[in-house]
């Protein structure tokens, strides 16, 4: 019975007809063509039409995302909470899922747990998509008989996470898109529309004004030598990003210049000190202890340079130093943080401080991306109208000369 249930399941597209002779059509999740047309039947429909639903050939491989575990999370944590056994909340989640990658996941998951293993443990066995704070706060809900609670926590941890990351990711899209535009516009513009006018003004028998003899040898460079430069730049990029992932050092170097650079450095730093307090929080209503729950904290706070930081308040909790003290050390942590921090530890509210901290800062990361996108706009329109208006008048000054020698 357990293998029929961990049977794969892929989408169908079906038509027919309902009890009252009217057509229908939908979309039913199962093992094979049999078990849609017995699904449909029970619904009192008469199927006419079924095939399995194909994937586009311009579709990649699905890839489970932060945030499909999130509303995975979420979906255990509801359904555990009205009273579904575990196994069967995982095989309603599973075959409900449209992401076949994460369907597989949620499915294996569910065997190793019918086969008499921890959830814990069976998470523990996917570290990519569930790391050591989820597998350990999972594990600390089973153990005080609370999993229902836990997941619930764990899920809103993973939606207030999620929440600033969007947040900070739509705030970048934005301008990178439109410069990228930019940039396309202004190398056709070099490449076909240049040349014309160079044609042009080769009949003019005078001199042409300095600054379009430069868009002019910039054209024929770009025209000559673009693949050239195209490559290099490909290459940089390429290069840059495989040092990145390999290169513990430059992601700190990186992490740290984030954190100097006007308006976008202060963003960064809001948004690690609220993953920090929201995880810290998290954790200690879990009650893992508070040595133990600053490893998980370090690791989510996004930035090298807080976690390195993170790790050494671990250091100095373990030694017996309080935790307000070892966050002043740090000297990375505004004073109102330090003090709430301070007021949780002396009323044993940690969690609860904590999460006000991280209500406080997540909201004031909306407000920062915001406003950066309202303060962007201006300065990419200008950007835009250098570039393309700088290419225009540039083409158009000797003819601006000519008339004026006329």
């Amino acid at each position: 019975m357990a293998e029929q249930t961990a049977v794969m399941k892929v989408p169908f597209l079906w038509e027919g007809t309902d009890r009252k002779g009217k057509k229908v059509k939908g979309k039913s999740m199962a093992g094979d063509e049999a078990a849609v047309r017995a699904d449909l039947r029970r619904q009192g429909v008469v199927p006419t039409r079924i095939r399995k639903q194909r994937k586009s050939m311009f579709a990649g491989a699905a890839k489970i995302t932060t945030g499909d575990i999130a509303i995975f999370s979420r979906q255990l944590a509801t359904m555990l909470s009205a009273g579904i056994p575990l196994v069967q909340a995982f095989e309603i989640v599973g075959t409900g899922h449209d992401n076949a990658a994460m369907q597989k996941l949620i499915l294996t998951i569910k065997q190793d747990v019918e086969g008499g293993s921890a959830l814990a443990e069976a998470l523990a066995k996917h570290p990519l998509y569930f790391d050591d704070l989820f597998v350990n706060l999972v594990e600390s809900g089973e153990q005080a008989g609370a999993l229902e609670t836990l997941l619930d926590k764990i899920a809103t941890y993973k939606e207030k996470t999620e929440a600033i990351k969007k947040k900070i990711k739509k705030a970048l899209t934005y301008p990178a898109a439109v410069l990228v535009v930019a940039f396309i516009v202004t190398t056709i513009l070099l490449i076909f529309v240049i040349p014309a006018f160079e044609d042009l003004f080769q009949g003019f028998g005078a001199d042409l004004p300095t600054f379009t003899r430069m868009v002019i040898d910039l054209s024929q460079f770009v025209r000559e030598k673009g693949w050239y430069l195209a490559i290099m730049i490909i290459a940089a990029i390429a290069g840059f990003l495989y040092m990145k992932k390999r290169s513990r050092a430059l992601r700190q170097n990186l992490d740290k210049m984030t954190l100097k650079i006007p308006v976008i450095g202060p963003i960064m730093q809001k948004a690690s000190i609220a993953r920090y307090a929201r995880t810290l929080s998290t954790m200690f209503a879990a009650g893992v202890p508070l040595v133990e729950a600053l490893e998980s904290v370090a690791g989510a706070t996004g930035n090298i340079v807080y976690e390195q930081a993170v790790l050494q308040m671990r250091d100095e909790v373990a030694t017996g130093q309080r935790l307000q003290q070892a966050m002043e050390n740090t000297d990375l942590f505004p004073n109102m943080v330090i003090q709430m921090i301070a007021v949780g530890e002396e009323s044993g509210s940690l969690d609860d401080m904590s999460a006000k901290v991280a209500d406080f800062y997540e909201e004031d990361v909306d407000n920062a991306v915001d406003n950066l996108s309202s303060l962007l706009e201006p300065m990419i329109m200008a950007i835009l109208g250098v570039l393309v208006g700088g290419l225009v008048v540039a083409m158009y000054l000797p003819i601006f000369k000519m008339g004026s020698v006329v």
